[in-house]
């Protein structure tokens, strides 16, 4: 596919001309750009242009939706059209982060650790639910899983059970890679660090509440100070904590030590040090404190379910907008190893269902050809679990399919939280998303879903008939 240089030309005067960008990169599909004045882009400008898809602000970047593919050519067109040297996305993320204020730069903070480790985490909530489908009671037959009719099958559940379990089981490994990186610290490091928490020697965390209860909890006895021997499976905290000590004492003695001796000193004080703190000061700390996150989310959408569900799956597309949405993937991994499930991750899957289906009903509404095309697309990605291009491709630009979809998942989100339905794992939100859900919930999900489908797309054709002309 050719680039056509005068949209590229068009593009660049309507983020504000070449003297307006700081630096730019582009992704799988989108370009980003860090501006030096966001004022001055001409967004009406860049919907008439006819690669552009979208456009939105987030975490201090402007980024404009071309394509899968396309996007590159565009970008190198455009880095030789302005003279402009080619960005990587560090660089980008760097001349971005100077604008931000500190709430939105400790979102974005956690937004880069646990973005690269989603795939993974994602991958493995699907997997989980291929198991389910296999090893779940009552699906296929009354109180028989598929694998209790047909034991031959029971081998090939638990080989897919513990390839998707391993995600999970040593989560703080991938969470120790994906953060002492984002703090500076060696990658490696991070890793290792991350296994140490989940070593074998150590009492599994899923076991500590029974061990408490029987007072059997193993500990070291280190010169008359008693350190509890416990592993942080499925925890979140910890290893972040200690990701952050272990980056900044990594790059402290860098700075100090010899290269001549630093194989031999840096690494081995860094994860002595580490780990120690790890065990007797962050560890203990840290777990106490998501319990307490934990329960208090639990107490508050026990007693308070309609409520947590109008709020969390009706504002939840808001939090997509802002970038904050990141901050809560940390909650739902602690809520599945604590609580043995999530119940905030399936209003997540129905957000996207009702970004989809609004952007459905514009296909319908919209007579711009271009503008139909667009929310066809954006909606079937929406359904899969992509929502962006859907909201801001679309239902932004016209508001109001933003808002029907937003008191879509608010229905749908009280709907499935008064039944209790929990995923037992993260997983690809919108229509697959019901291979995460325990199958006990499927019924009450598949009503959400429904709900999440038929309101928005309504709503979007009332308001409309009632609110606006049609184009």
């Amino acid at each position: 596919m050719s680039v056509n240089k005068q949209e590229v030309r068009d593009i660049v005067d309507a983020v504000g001309g070449k003297d307006n960008i700081a630096a730019a990169t582009h992704c799988v599909t989108r370009l980003r750009f860090a501006l030096k004045d966001e004022s001055k882009v001409d967004k009406e400008k860049l919907d008439q242009i006819d690669m552009v898809k979208g456009s939105f602000s987030t975490n201090g970047q402007f980024q404009v939706v071309i394509g899968q593919g396309l996007v590159d050519k565009v970008y190198k067109e455009m880095a030789e059209q302005t003279g402009m040297a080619e960005s990587s996305k560090e660089d980008v993320k760097d001349a971005a982060s100077s604008k931000l204020n500190p709430i939105q730069k400790a979102v974005k903070m956690l937004a880069d650790i646990f973005i690269p480790i989603l795939p993974a985490i994602v991958t493995a909530g699907l997997l989980m639910g291929i198991n389910n489908i296999l090893s779940g009671a009552g699906i296929f037959f009354d109180d028989k899983s598929l694998i209790d009719v047909y034991p031959q099958w029971a081998d090939l559940s638990g080989i897919i059970n513990l390839i998707a379990n391993t995600a999970f089981t040593f989560l703080p490994a991938l969470i120790g890679w994906s953060a002492v990186k984002r703090f500076g610290g060696s990658p490696l490091l991070g890793i290792v660090l991350g296994l140490i928490l989940v070593h074998p020697d150590l009492l599994n965390a899923w076991s500590y509440g029974e061990a408490q209860a029987k007072g059997e909890v193993p500990v070291w006895n280190i010169f008359g100070l008693e350190v509890e021997k416990i592993g942080y499976q499925g925890q979140v905290l910890p290893v972040l904590f200690a990701s952050y000590l272990l980056a900044k004492i990594e790059v402290f003695l860098n700075k100090r030590v010899p290269d001549s001796i630093k194989l031999l000193v840096v690494a081995p004080i860094t994860l002595l040090v580490t780990g120690f703190a790890a065990f007797i000061v962050i560890g203990p700390i840290t777990f106490a404190a998501g319990n307490f996150i934990t329960d208090g989310v639990i107490a508050i959408f026990d007693n308070f379910a309609a409520l947590g569900g109008l709020l969390y799956g009706g504002l939840y597309s808001l939090l997509v907008v802002t970038g904050m949405h990141h901050t809560f993937l940390a909650v739902d991994l602690q809520l599945v190893a604590s609580a043995g499930g999530t119940f905030l991750w399936p209003m997540l899957a129905l957000s996207n269902i009702a970004q989809g289906s609004a952007a459905f009903a514009m296909m319908r509404i919209v007579k711009d050809e271009k503008q139909k095309g667009l929310a066809l697309t954006s909606g079937i990605s929406a359904y899969l679990g992509i929502t962006e291009p859907a909201m801001f491709g679309v239902n932004l630009r016209y508001r109001y399919p933003f808002i029907a979809a937003m008191i879509g998942s608010a229905i749908a989100g009280i709907f499935i939280t008064i039944n209790h339905v929990k995923a037992f794992s993260i997983g690809v939100g919108g229509i697959p998303g019901f291979l995460s859900i325990q199958s006990e919930y499927w019924t009450a999900f598949f009503i959400g879903m429904a709900i999440a489908i038929v309101v928005p797309f309504v709503l979007t054709y009332v308001f409309a008939k009632f609110n606006w002309k049609k184009k």
